[in-house]
């Protein structure tokens, strides 16, 4: 069996950034985080709201308000449940996935990039701005989801009794869950894609630096001259001659059983 060029070639590993593995988490974590975004404006559209009504009391004459709700906040709280744990579980796997193949990256892809060079700078400032942003996005987010949660979770049972106070979720608060949701996988995706952009700068240097390597360990040490020889024709002796460009030349006259000038 023939062995080709490409299966000499270097695999790519599972845990690279540019595999299908990171480009299939990349495409999963943006449809979790749509995903996510529907289910808020659901949640949005479906929420508990409040209806005032008054009460009399014929003996004491007063009128008193109270307040009923206009569903039992089921559909709210399990469309708020499931964007709360899928926007959790995508942002978890990216980051881990992200986590783990840049620990297992050759160091000499990582320690041949000059830190303080621009580039460097400019995509390690990019870097940090994405995960800062990623986070912060996804920690409103799931703030605003537990908050929904735990309003829609008070009046599962007797929510078509009248009482004297009800909780409610102001309008837009699922809405804006569902934007910072949605932010927080784009901003995840730009971490990807900046952490790739890095780690394809890196490898290119890395092969500069192997191709200056090789060229510089083939011309360190020059091909060395041929060692010379002199060689004597018996009973002869030689003629010490010099040539034009000043190197000492020895010339036998030939003989009668050699006719050839042997000239070193």
């Amino acid at each position: 069996m023939a062995v080709t060029h490409a299966d000499l070639a270097p695999r790519r590993r599972s845990t690279d950034l540019s595999g299908k593995t990171g480009v299939f988490l990349m495409v999963l974590t943006i449809l979790c985080g749509l995903f996510c975004f529907i289910l808020c404006l659901i949640a949005e559209a479906t929420r508990s709201e409040v209806s005032w009504i008054s009460t009399s009391n014929n003996k004491e004459k007063e009128v008193k308000y109270e307040c009923v709700y206009s569903g039992s906040g089921k559909v709210p709280l399990l469309c708020a449940a499931c964007a709360f744990v899928g926007l959790a579980f995508a942002v978890a796997v990216q980051h881990t996935y992200m986590l783990i193949a840049v620990s297992k990256t050759p160091p000499p892809a990582l320690v041949t990039w000059d830190p303080v060079s621009g580039p460097a700078k400019s995509l390690t400032w990019q870097a940090g701005l994405f995960f800062v942003t990623t986070w912060i996005c996804f920690a409103v987010g799931e703030i605003l989801l537990l908050i929904g949660l735990t309003v829609e979770s008070g009046h599962l049972k007797n929510w078509s009794k009248p009482k004297s106070s009800c909780l409610v979720i102001r309008e837009g608060l699922f809405s804006a869950a569902g934007v910072f949701a949605l932010t927080t996988v784009f901003l995840a995706a730009g971490l990807y894609l900046t952490a790739l952009r890095a780690q394809r700068i890196s490898q290119e240097f890395e092969n500069v630096r192997q191709e200056v390597l090789e060229v510089s360990t083939l011309y360190a040490s020059p091909p060395r001259s041929p060692q010379q020889h002199i060689t004597t024709v018996a009973r002869e002796n030689p003629i010490i001659s010099h040539n034009q460009t000043g190197q000492l030349s020895f010339v036998f006259p030939p003989t009668p059983f050699n006719k050839n000038y042997n000239i070193v």
